[in-house]
């Protein structure tokens, strides 16, 4: 299915991080910097030849562990309609730090075509306190709003920057109940933090888990590792190794896009 959505085997799906928006402790009152750095790394990405982009409210840190603020949804909505309008390629979107239900409204109102659910199953223990998977009301939320067939669900399995709360932690069947019980479309493994690569081990053992569903890896990628990477999974999302400099709050570097999409091809 993804392979249809984004026209490759292997996607590499560029991540645009946006500016603080209404409704979070770092709004400062000015929409257009959000939405002109927005459609300039829209721009980099599509220029660059990433297969697809997603949107987060990345810079509204520190995030609610619950539904954002309805200012929050009404700009996401607006901005992620904006970058569909100049861009051609499938947009997805993540409402940190778990706000699915949020995600998946915006994406049936917006017609884009996927989610990223940072705590889909299980519970887990992050810098916003527990936070509790939420498969079941997605699942039926989608339901409701006529979207099953259109948008996709990209479900993390051990999350970054946070820790599972549960008898094992074993990544293998956190995929298996991510997948045969959530129901998940496709799955992500990511390092540890921001920018921090999975364990190419760790990667193995999930493709292994439930290999016939698409796996993404959801941190980490650069151009030394994406072949390695992408030997096993199905895809990329990437961000961090894209910003100019490579510093995390700078905007994206086409030629850096270019860069990296030239080492996965050769």
């Amino acid at each position: 299915m993804f392979e249809e959505l984004f026209g490759t085997k292997k996607p590499v799906i560029g991540v645009i991080h946006l500016l603080p928006l209404p409704g979070s402790s770092r709004w400062d009152g000015q929409l257009e910097p959000v939405i002109a750095r927005a459609e300039q790394e829209a721009a980099a990405l599509t220029t660059g030849g990433v297969n697809g982009i997603i949107l987060e409210n990345f810079f509204d840190a520190p995030f609610t562990k619950a539904r954002v603020d309805t200012a929050t949804a009404c700009t996401l909505t607006l901005i992620v309609r904006y970058v569909m309008s100049i861009c051609n390629l499938p947009v997805g979107i993540n409402v940190l730090r778990n706000d699915a239900l949020t995600a998946i409204a915006v994406a049936a109102t917006t017609g884009a075509s996927f989610i990223r659910v940072n705590v889909y199953t299980g519970a887990m223990l992050t810098d916003q306190g527990i936070i509790e998977g939420q498969a079941h009301d997605l699942l039926r939320y989608r339901r409701e709003l006529l979207a099953a067939s259109s948008i996709k669900i990209l479900a993390d399995v051990m999350v970054k920057h946070a820790d599972p709360l549960s008898a094992t932690s074993d990544i293998r069947q956190m995929a298996k109940d991510t997948v045969y019980r959530g129901l998940a479309d496709g799955i992500i493994v990511s390092g540890t933090a921001t920018g921090s690569s999975p364990d190419l081990a760790q990667v193995q053992a999930v493709r292994e888990a439930v290999p016939d569903t698409p796996l993404f890896i959801g941190s980490g990628i650069n151009r030394t590792n994406i072949a390695s990477m992408l030997s096993i999974a199905d895809g990329a999302i990437v961000a961090s190794s894209l910003k100019r400099e490579g510093i995390l709050e700078n905007p994206i570097d086409v030629e850096r896009v270019k860069s990296l999409l030239s080492a996965m091809h050769s």
